[in-house]
């Protein structure tokens, strides 16, 4: 049990947190003693238990008539909201489908067919294996260049550095707006300013952003995102991605992977590829129908209560972390591998210790979950709106106590 004055910290500030009601919209299982991985996977909805039985009863009833009645136009409409509520951008720009990977090939290629001659991709090399792997990937196809960044692995990609980096030679830019290891939140704004000044097209992966961290693409002028929706979006485990695609790139974009769904008339069956207006051109194949149901319900919610005031609480809970961290886990070998400062983090935070493999595993043995990443890393993955702050205090005490063992 942590100790009582960090119990009465706790509990005075889920008196105080005014998105406390939001918790008990959350699945909850008994045997989970504090999650902490909701930068990974988000916790079930209430209330899609019976959104999903509402689309099993519309599938039998309606049938292939389903089509015509609202799913064939799922991935724009929620792809809409997605962007109102958490992205800062106009209807129009975002569609839902394809896993993350997919949607980063896309985009990357579709970006890469209107630079002209030139030759190189700027990423750093801390990034998500994804981004890191496809990007090198498209580059041996392409006979590009890829120019690495080397950022620090407790921080992540700053402005100075993609000043330097970028030149009359780059094609892309494709960096992640927090990073998934330290939880650095990059300067988005500042970031894309210099990449358009050096004549590219940037990419932001907003996968640990999105649904904690308020977004404006629109207002920063973004080019491309795209992000994944089973972490701060709470669709499920291998729920559907979402990409972004400013409104003025739409129809000059030529994505590589033509599938009828993004065809100009999916039903004329024609002979030939005539890609779709605007951002449904960006589909492949046939969109998940079942998939896209659990956002709705976390959408719901993050629309009531706010992005300003989801990031408030989560600035909070990563500051009551530290607070921990600096006053009960220093003495157990943890040191905090992630910013102090409020405004240069996402909402997780990492510790290491040497020992973390071994202390994760045992944490997951008394139901505190958080998750390993290599070397020495423990993320403690805090979502807003489905997390209390004694679930906080009472994980990193188990974390503590696996770390004595």
């Amino acid at each position: 049990m942590p100790p009582t004055s960090v119990t009465a910290r706790a509990a005075d500030l889920d008196e105080r947190d005014p998105l406390a009601s939001f918790r008990a919209a959350f699945v909850v299982d008994p045997g989970v003693r504090a999650y902490f991985d909701g930068n990974s996977l988000g916790r079930p909805v209430a209330a899609t238990r019976d959104r999903l039985a509402g689309l099993v009863d519309t599938w039998s009833s309606r049938l292939i008539r389903g089509w015509d009645e609202g799913w064939m136009t799922l991935p724009e409409t929620v792809g809409d909201r997605i962007g109102l509520i958490t992205l800062g951008a106009a209807a129009g720009q975002v569609v839902v489908g394809d896993s993350t990977t997919v949607l980063l090939y896309k985009l990357i290629r579709a970006a890469l067919g209107t630079r002209g001659d030139r030759d190189e991709i700027v990423i750093d090399d801390d990034n998500f294996p994804t981004d890191r792997f496809v990007v090198e990937r498209i580059a041996a196809e392409l006979d590009l260049t890829v120019r690495w960044v080397t950022v620090d692995r407790h921080a992540g990609i700053e402005v100075d550095q993609v000043r330097e980096a970028v030149s009359e030679r780059t094609a892309l830019v494709v960096l992640s707006q927090v990073a998934y290891r330290s939880s650095h939140l990059a300067d988005v704004e500042a970031i894309t300013a210099v990449v358009h000044d050096a004549g590219a097209l940037v990419l932001w992966d907003v996968c640990h952003s999105a649904g904690s961290v308020p977004i404006e693409l629109d207002r920063w002028g973004v080019d491309l995102a795209v992000g994944c929706t089973y972490k701060y979006l709470n669709g499920g485990p291998g729920s559907p991605a979402f990409a972004y695609v400013r409104s003025g790139l739409q129809d000059l974009l030529e994505q590589p992977i033509a599938g009828w769904m993004g065809s100009a008339a999916p039903f004329d069956m024609g002979p030939r590829y005539e890609p779709a207006s605007g951002i449904r051109r960006f589909l492949s194949g046939t969109p998940s129908i079942v998939a896209m149901q659990p956002m709705q319900d976390m959408l719901d919610l993050i629309e009531s209560a706010g992005m300003g005031s989801i990031r408030e609480k989560s600035v909070a809970l990563t500051d009551f972390v530290l607070e921990i961290a600096d006053a009960e886990l220093a003495s157990s070998g943890f040191t905090v591998a992630t910013a102090r400062e409020p405004e240069r983090r996402g909402s997780h935070i990492t510790l290491e210790h040497e020992d973390a493999r071994a202390i994760t595993a045992r944490a997951w043995e008394r139901g505190v979950i958080p998750d390993f990443r290599a070397p020495a890393g423990i993320r403690i993955g805090l979502s807003p709106l489905s997390t209390s702050f004694a679930e906080v205090a009472d994980g990193l005490a188990v974390l503590g106590e696996c770390a004595e063992r």
